[in-house]
């Protein structure tokens, strides 16, 4: 486990401190926690933007699927007769 050494700002060193004490957990786990949360939600942004730059290609090369398919498709979801996506 490496080491790295973080300086706080005051208006998060006495909350973080108070909430460390209110949840018997270390100010180190906590920070790591929040650092954690914070790289997987980065990750996930990083991905949803991925998607999205595929996505505009798709729609640059003509991929595309009518709104009334897809309408129709989504009128079964929860149905007994529910039907595939649309491809395209």
């Amino acid at each position: 486990m490496g080491v790295t050494s973080v300086r706080l700002n005051s208006d998060i060193e006495a909350p973080l401190e108070n909430l460390a004490l209110r949840l018997d957990r270390s100010k180190n786990y906590l920070i790591n926690q929040a650092i954690k949360e914070f790289v997987a939600r980065q990750a996930m942004e990083d991905s949803r933007w991925e998607d999205t730059l595929k996505a505009l290609d798709s729609v640059k090369e003509g991929k595309l699927i009518d709104e009334s398919e897809v309408i129709s498709w989504l009128k079964t979801w929860g149905t007994d007769s529910e039907s595939s996506p649309p491809t395209v």
